[in-house]
């Protein structure tokens, strides 16, 4: 008997031995040699970590050690966002293989197979697998909304930069001269913005769930769940988006139905967390840029006032007409072929491309498939590289790394070499928001003051959930 429960003892620890060696050892060494001889270098693969360990150095020598040069240049972007693929790509060229644990990760900047991999709909490439916990904080939400929807909220947004604008008017006093840090002022922005149109309520009542996103992911969604319960049964703002997303909604047979509680949290969370963030940074680098190019911001203050006016608030119908604040990509062909002609064009898309708000897109190849020349394994991450396509001079000329905004009065020579929101079918739903939002914060604030970057700041561009600056953007106004 003892003998029998031996064996099976040794049997089980062989299988399990086994188990391991084939997770941890074999398949990633057979994964390696099957790019290696199709001409992919990288670093090599350790048992277990892969390459974690060489990795979370890299990015806190990113974090901790800021660029020696103080003044705010454009030149040290992908080495402090994405430090593995910049020192990386040094040795081993601009596609690479490197693990992330036992998952490899193919470095891919080529914007054909970028293409290839965001325009595809045969589900050969889905998003790739995050932390549990991860996805718990930002939920799962695809909300969609048409354009005219955005544009009921304008009223919304322009409240809420009316209310900064109060704030700065009282601060600035008859000194004519505030200097403050934008980045943390248009967190606020941001988030009541987002508080107003998503809930209907002011941000007063919406930060809570800011304050407690740092604390527990169980009690932000019970807060959430709180602001939910309350709209039901008041509908305070039947144009908020939480409205939206509790209204019955028709499926394509014609059958009424209605998101559960659950998924309502989800789309909650998502606008929230990922869109409070990505529209403050957007507008943090819009301002830094052209507090640092006075030329663009005297442009783009003239085009402001020429729409506007010096008092008149900016309408739906004005944002059409910021063409500085212009998505290209996004543009119907007719409005494509008019910013062309507009010398003051494109600030946003070039602040877009310099400072995208996810410098990363990471899919993952449901099966064996051929992308370009590579065969790829099935559960291979493809690492699209953003912020290295953003700023490759052979895509963009010698001076990629410098603010530009006219190399947008042409069109883009390829689909996949700009996708701040990404291309294809899981374009960011946030995009229309995001844009409306600059366009409006941009105008209002551009008319009344002017504005230059503070001697005490320090340009370290840093990605934690988007690029942000690591140490605030302080910076100077005074009214024009």
């Amino acid at each position: 008997m003892c003998l029998l429960l031996l064996a099976a003892l040794s049997l089980s620890i062989s299988t399990i031995c086994y188990r391991l060696y084939f997770k941890f050892i074999k398949v990633p060494s057979e994964i390696q040699r099957h790019f290696r001889q199709q001409g992919v270098g990288g670093p090599t693969y350790n048992a277990i970590s892969g390459n974690s360990n060489e990795l979370r150095r890299l990015m806190m020598m990113a974090e901790h050690k800021s660029p020696p040069d103080e003044s705010f240049n454009n030149d040290h972007v992908v080495r402090q966002v994405m430090p593995h693929y910049y020192f990386w790509s040094k040795v081993y060229g601009d596609q690479f293989l490197f693990w992330f644990g036992t998952r490899p990760r193919l470095a891919v900047t080529d914007p054909e197979m970028i293409k290839e991999v965001l325009l595809n709909t045969n589900g050969w490439f889905r998003k790739a697998r995050v932390n549990p916990l991860v996805k718990a904080l930002f939920g799962e939400g695809i909300v969609y909304l048409e354009g005219e929807q955005w544009a009921d909220m304008v009223p919304e947004i322009v409240a809420s930069t009316n209310s900064l604008l109060a704030e700065i008017e009282v601060k600035i006093g008859g000194e004519n001269r505030l200097e403050f840090d934008v980045y943390k002022e248009f967190n606020n922005l941001s988030a009541d913005v987002i508080s107003r149109t998503a809930f209907g309520s002011n941000f007063e009542e919406g930060k809570r769930i800011f304050e407690i996103q740092d604390q527990l992911i169980k009690i932000a969604s019970e807060a959430m769940r709180s602001i939910i319960e309350k709209n039901d049964k008041t509908r305070e703002n039947p144009k908020a988006l939480l409205s939206l997303l509790m209204s019955p909604y028709k499926t394509k047979g014609n059958v009424e139905k209605r998101l559960g509680l659950n998924d309502i949290v989800d789309e909650c969370k998502t606008i929230y967390f990922a869109g409070k963030e990505s529209t403050a940074n957007l507008l943090t680098w819009v301002f830094l840029l052209l507090a640092s190019h006075q030329e663009w911001q005297n442009r783009a203050r003239e085009e402001v006032v020429q729409v506007c006016g010096r008092d008149e608030l900016p309408s739906a119908e004005h944002l059409a007409n910021f063409k500085m604040v212009s998505l290209y990509s996004l543009q119907p062909k007719e409005q494509q072929e008019k910013s062309r002609n507009d010398n003051i064009s494109m600030i946003l898309n070039e602040a877009l491309r310099l400072y995208p708000a996810a410098p990363i897109s990471v899919r993952e190849a449901c099966k064996n498939v051929k992308l370009g020349s590579l065969q790829i394994p099935a559960n291979t991450e493809l690492f699209l590289a953003m912020a290295a396509v953003h700023h490759d001079p052979k895509i963009w000329g010698e001076d990629a790394n410098k603010f530009n905004p006219l190399r947008f009065i042409e069109p883009k020579k390829h689909l996949a070499s700009y996708f701040p929101f990404g291309i294809g079918p899981r374009i960011c739903v946030g995009q229309n928001l995001a844009i409306v939002e600059a366009k409006i914060v941009v105008a209002m604030i551009i008319r009344k003051y002017r504005f230059v970057v503070s001697p005490s700041y320090v340009h370290s561009p840093f990605q934690s959930l988007t690029v942000g600056p690591q140490y605030g953007a302080p910076m100077i106004f005074s009214k024009v």
